[in-house]
């Protein structure tokens, strides 16, 4: 079945109708990007969100961005990874995502920064620095990846000094409850979180939480970054 173009434009001004509202009942104002999530949709779902203005767009899963890729590689999209990465996997990011969302420890740092260098000596011009935040498990919930918010602070030191990434931020997942209060108190902790490290002296412009969920409440507490993919596309297929 064809992909609703006409649906995905409404679902998207729906969403940023949402957003402006959200913003001034908050007193916030600022740029929150949308991150199209295509995981389990159609590589059509790609080409139908570019059309309606998105720029970014999210996978979960390396080979099924791999598989996409080949045939969405014409598109002016910007591809961000934002699922779970294993260090055995760093391999595939440099050259095919701009953006990690989802570094939690010093040896996924380092294996992607290894692999960056690789990509840079088989290159003719040197690439581009990968855009990286660091994913804080704010909830501590065991069945999440993250970094501990009590550790982060060390991790973004570390990964800062590495010139192979620019650190841009930091993501969370708040847990999967409808009790909006519940998510912003986790989406508020991230902010937290950010504002303990800007006090350093590390630049953080971005925040990238929430999703199809719960993206209201992460807006209501700052987000920079939403990833959705029900929001826009409806179910997925698989």
């Amino acid at each position: 079945m064809a992909m609703d173009v006409v649906g995905v434009r409404e679902n998207l001004a729906r969403v940023r109708e949402e957003i402006a509202r959200i913003q001034a009942v908050e007193g916030l104002s600022g740029d929150v990007k949308i991150v199209a999530v295509t995981k389990g949709h159609p590589v059509e779902a790609i080409a139908v969100a570019a059309s309606a203005g998105v720029e970014d767009i999210g996978e979960n899963r390396i080979q099924e961005a791999l598989d996409k890729r080949l045939t969405a590689a014409a598109l002016p999209v910007r591809w961000h990874l934002i699922g779970h990465l294993q260090s055995n996997k760093a391999r595939h990011v440099p050259g095919n995502f701009a953006v990690v969302h989802s570094v939690d420890s010093l040896k996924l740092a380092r294996a992607l920064a290894g692999a960056w260098r690789r990509v840079a000596e088989q290159a003719d011009t040197n690439p581009q620095p990968l855009a990286v935040l660091l994913q804080v498990n704010v909830a501590e919930e065991v069945q999440k990846s993250g970094c501990p918010p009590d550790q982060v602070g060390e991790l973004a030191h570390r990964v800062v000094e590495m010139p192979e990434f620019t650190l841009e931020g930091l993501m969370t997942m708040a847990p999967l409850t409808e009790d909006v209060s519940e998510q912003r108190e986790v989406f508020a902790a991230l902010r937290g979180v950010r504002d303990r490290l800007t006090s350093t002296g590390l630049a953080l412009p971005d925040l990238s939480m929430g999703m199809s969920g719960d993206f209201h409440a992460a807006v209501a507490e700052g987000a920079t970054m939403i990833r959705l993919g029900t929001a826009l596309f409806g179910e997925r297929h698989r």
